[in-house]
């Protein structure tokens, strides 16, 4: 079974991605981004893509999927650059797996 990619943000951050065939749901009222997030998770989607610039308004949201196999939410850069979310993210995973922080120093 193919998984569904769903990406999320703003209209001029995500609009790009319907090229390569995702779909794409612009959005940038934190409340009805939580709404979607819910539904496109009850729908199955299997990634979900986020601009950075959102998911800092739903991190409630996002957390809620942390550990559940599907969706992987996905922090992308939205039109004003990288918040520092993605790496956070991941650095938080390798040092939740290894116990230290193994890949930068701040």
């Amino acid at each position: 079974m193919r998984s569904k990619i769903a990406v999320l943000g703003e209209k001029e951050s995500v609009l790009g991605f319907k090229a390569v065939g995702f779909e794409v749901f612009e959005e940038s009222d934190p409340q009805a981004a939580e709404g979607l997030i819910h539904r496109l998770a009850e729908e199955q989607y299997g990634v979900i893509f986020i601009t950075e610039q959102l998911m800092s308004r739903v991190l409630p949201a996002v957390d809620r999927y942390k550990t559940a196999q599907i969706p992987a939410i996905i922090p992308i850069p939205g039109r004003e650059g990288s918040l520092g979310l993605g790496i956070a993210s991941v650095k938080k995973s390798v040092e939740r797996a290894v116990g230290a922080d193994i890949l930068f120093k701040d």
